[in-house]
């Protein structure tokens, strides 16, 4: 006899193969638009900006769109379907591609600010591709379709500075600006991706079920998971905002710039090859934590000296600690909510993420222009060990409960 149950979860999961593929590509070109965005973003700043000290403001209005889109995108997803969450996205990174180069064409500061919150808008529905990847999937194939997809960033690691490298002085003298317009394309071309995407509208009777959102965000399991993510992402948006501007006070070339940033972003997507499996053999948390802690090495080597080598060093560890952590913590969410549950939940874990990310990365700027790039650095150490605390005491209250689960069984022999 034929296990139903067994026949469905491989109908489910071909299905979502199909889509990660989809996705994985899209993440690639949407991680090349960002990349352009924090290659070139505090650069143009300090050209642009009235006062050094606001040079990172255009990233910091990224991170703000981040923030802002994220749960406007889990109600559209909801409404409407993922897919016509994905084509507004899109939409949006088309027109940061072509705000941004109008602004740097006429020395627009504040333009360019508006262009880069849209450039977060679009990041925002990006997030969510890793969601969608586990849509329907069966448990143990969730955690590699989220890696697989977030694997797709490792062709915007390349992708993207080099589309920097080899337009940036296409118009002289306004440096960068044709980069903003091929962005704009390579947006359209994501568009063209993600129309083809399997992910139909909710079922109505998904759109009202599920537990309140007040009840999932109590769980022990779920605050350590948007607390972990509330710290890797910021963490290490932090030291990557800070570093392009930080290499070039220092007297380093932006070719070591767009250097560093093109192997931080292959760092940050290259383990998810094989994050799921690692995740699927040692348990999230124990993936999350070893990110938290590379995130402290990567600090660390920061602090140790101001060199090409080292700035380099720096970025790339950050970004292997961030893909453990986040895509861990990632996996995380996706056991603490009900199918019917998934939009809100999603959504608002990445709000509480980039949230807290745009908070902090207004105050990036301060940091580096007042503290230095020492003092970047030292700030990463405090939120990680909170973040180790917080993520022990949840695996500890588990296992609490399955003790007292099989307590509670009563004896068969009895």
């Amino acid at each position: 006899m034929i296990d139903v149950t067994a026949a469905d979860e491989i109908s489910d999961d071909a299905r979502a193969r199909s889509n990660v593929w989809r996705l994985a590509a899209a993440q690639a070109l949407t991680g090349a638009n960002s990349a352009v965005i924090f290659a070139t973003g505090s650069i143009v700043g300090a050209t642009l900006a009235p006062d050094i000290s606001l040079a990172t403001v255009p990233l910091s209005m990224y991170v703000l769109g981040l923030a802002a889109g994220t749960l406007p995108t889990g109600a559209i997803s909801r409404a409407y379907g993922r897919r016509v969450a994905f084509i507004v996205g899109t939409f949006c990174g088309t027109l940061t591609g072509a705000l941004g180069a109008w602004a740097i064409l006429h020395s627009s500061f504040w333009l360019f600010c508006g262009a880069t919150f849209l450039g977060g808008l679009y990041g925002a529905v990006a997030q969510s591709y890793r969601f969608a990847a586990a849509d329907g999937a069966s448990v143990a194939f969730r955690p590699k379709a989220v890696s697989w997809v977030m694997a797709g960033g490792v062709f915007a690691g390349v992708l993207g500075p080099q589309l920097v490298q080899w337009t940036m002085d296409i118009w002289p003298p306004y440096l960068f600006a044709f980069s903003f317009v091929m962005q704009a394309l390579v947006a359209l071309v994501a568009m063209a991706v993600l129309s083809g995407v399997d992910a139909p509208k909710p079922a109505a009777a998904d759109l009202h079920g599920g537990r309140p959102l007040r009840e999932i965000a109590r769980q022990p399991r779920f605050i350590a998971a948007a607390l972990c993510g509330v710290i890797a992402y910021p963490m290490m948006n932090l030291v990557m905002t800070s570093a392009p501007l930080a290499m070039k006070m220092c007297g380093l070339s932006v070719s070591d710039s767009n250097f560093g940033i093109q192997w931080h972003i292959v760092a940050m997507y290259g383990p998810s090859f094989f994050t799921g499996s690692l995740i699927a053999r040692f348990g999230a948390p124990v993936i999350v934590a070893l990110g938290l802690a590379l995130e402290a090495v990567a600090a660390m080597i920061g602090l140790s000296g101001i060199t090409a080598p080292h700035f380099w060093a720096t970025l790339f560890v950050l970004g292997i600690g961030w893909n453990f952590a986040f895509v861990g913590a990632s996996a995380l969410v996706l056991e603490t909510h009900r199918p019917q549950e998934r939009n809100k939940v999603q959504a608002f874990n990445d709000f509480l993420v980039f949230g807290m990310m745009a908070i902090g990365s207004f105050s990036s700027g301060q940091l580096l222009a007042h503290y230095g790039w020492n003092a970047v650095n030292m700030v990463v150490f405090p939120p990680v060990l909170l973040g180790l605390a917080v993520l022990s005491l949840a695996s500890f209250a588990k296992r609490r409960a399955k003790l007292r689960a099989v307590d509670e069984i009563p004896d068969p022999s009895i």
